[in-house]
Parts: structure tokens; sequence; C-alpha cells
């Protein structure tokens, strides 16, 4: 996934695009300017998971594939990007003070790293990673992991549908491209019941957590965040700047205010030029600013 971005926002961008959550799908024909849509998905249609089938319902899932795709004639272009749930994956930032040259022996230490901390078999699993040098002792990792039957279900409805999924990417990941890239900074995305906490400094991400909680309020959010906070101030020797919100709906006031008061960090919502990225469309707005500064 995250090898492949680089290449893809370098070369002409795909026709469509589609984030997938389990309300629906948001899709973006991709031209001069951008066309959204949104497909709700029937209750139970999807279900995210690391370690089960997600796609519970696939004649409803390829229905509203296929109303979203089009005809053929408008969709001559058949490179698509798909923004998968961030739930369904594990994304992890591995430290190495040593970290080989040779590709075949970078994916074999991750794995060995991941074999422990993630709930299916790392294997037979599909696996991106990016390395960055975060100093002279050490380099950083990010780690993209997912089963593969669980991205191949996702990408089968679009594949029959004469779609050729060239990026695979998460619902986060993609979403950064709308966060401001100076200092240190905090990420909140919610979808669902699921919260998603990125830790950036400038570029370079430090930290990723992707859990379910018990119920989606604002009190066990801030439960997470703030050892969160915690763990920042004491490992990366300085406070968070700022805590950048995404999901939160109509409670988004109240919990720009609340956490900036209980958690004493400035905080502001995650802001894109083509509208408020949303818990279901948030990672196709970040791709298609991407696009927009690449292209």
């Amino acid at each position: 996934m995250l090898e492949r971005l680089k290449s893809i926002l370098q070369d002409p961008p795909p026709g469509m695009a589609f984030e997938i959550t389990e309300a629906g799908i948001a899709a973006a024909r991709i031209g001069s300017r951008a066309e959204l849509e949104f497909h709700p998905l029937k209750p139970g249609t999807i279900a995210v998971s690391p370690v089960k089938e997600n796609v519970v319902d696939p004649d409803d899932f390829a229905r509203a594939v296929r109303a979203l795709a089009g005809t053929q004639a408008a969709r001559r272009r058949k490179d698509v990007a798909l923004i998968l749930p961030d739930f369904s994956a594990r994304i992890s930032v591995l430290d190495f003070d040593s970290f080989p040259a040779d590709a075949k022996d970078q994916l074999s230490l991750i794995r060995f790293r991941l074999k422990r901390s993630v709930p299916f078999d790392v294997e037979s699993a599909a696996v991106s990673y990016w390395p960055h040098q975060a100093s002279h002792k050490q380099t950083d990792v990010v780690v993209v992991m997912a089963p593969l039957e669980i991205v191949a279900r996702y990408e089968a409805p679009f594949r029959a549908a004469g779609m050729n999924p060239g990026l695979v990417t998460t619902s986060s990941l993609a979403a950064l491209e709308l966060a401001p890239e100076a200092g240190l900074s905090v990420l909140a995305k919610l979808t669902g019941h699921t919260l998603t906490v990125l830790v950036r400094e400038k570029s370079a991400l430090k930290l990723v957590r992707c859990l379910e909680l018990p119920a989606a309020d604002l009190g066990e959010i801030g439960a997470v965040l703030a050892p969160t906070l915690v763990f920042v101030e004491d490992n990366l020797g300085r406070a968070a700047e700022r805590l950048i919100l995404c999901g939160f709906g109509a409670e988004t006031d109240e919990a720009l205010r609340r956490f900036q008061e209980e958690l004493g960090v400035e905080a502001e919502p995650l802001r894109s030029p083509l509208g408020t990225p949303g818990e279901n469309n948030a990672g196709l707005l970040g791709y298609l600013r991407s696009i927009a500064k690449n292209n």
C-alpha cells in the first residue's frame, strides 16, 4: 500500500477512488473537478474486523459498487484507488537500530517483529512498509499489514466490474494528507465505534493506535487520548502542539472545547477544500488532496 503511494501520485491518477465504511461507499470521479458520490449500504453488509470476513453481504456490496461505477463508457480508465477501513488492517510504527538493505531481509524482520502483536497470521498477510531515517542511529518503519483474504474480498466486486485497484490504502493514512505537517500533532479519527489515533512529527509518523470503543462517547475517547498525549511528551521530549479531530459530526464543537480544556492542548477540526471530512469520506478527501498537490 504505502510503497505504491509515491509512484501512483507521480503517475496520472486513476479514474475513480472509493472509500469503504460500514455505512456505505464514498466515491469520486477524478478529473478537472472531482465528482463526489455516496452510496449507503444495508446495515450488516460490512462488518469491519482484522480477523474475520468483512464483507458479510457480497451481493449488496457488489450492487453498490456497480451503481457507483456507472457505465463502461463513463469509466474508460479502469485503474481505481481503494481506501479501506482502518480496523480491517494493522498499522504500526517500528523502530530498528539496524535495518537491512535487502528487501527480503527487511520483510522477514518486519514479520518477525509483528508476529506476536497482530491478531492474524503474519506469514499469509499482505504487507507494505515505508522506512525512513529517524536519526543517525535509528530507522523507523511504518508498516501496514492485513490478511490477504480480507483485502481480496474488498477488491473482488471492483475487479468483477472491470476495475483494477492499483492503489489500496487505509482511511487514516489517506486522511493524513489533510493534516498540517508542521510541528508535533495528534490526529484522532472516529468512524463508528472505531477510534484511530496518529501521532506525527512534521511529516514523520511516530505512533498509530486503532481500537474499538465500547461506546463512541467523548469520555471514552478522552480516556484514550490522555495517556497518548503523556506518551508523546515522555517519548518525543515535548508536548503535542495540536489535536486534530475528524468524524465527530454534531459533537465536533463540544469535543474541541472539552478536549482543549481537559487535555491542555490546542484542538481544531480536520479540514478539506472539498468539504468537511467526516467518518465516511475523510480518507477519500485526503486522497483527492494528495492528487491535487502532486499533479
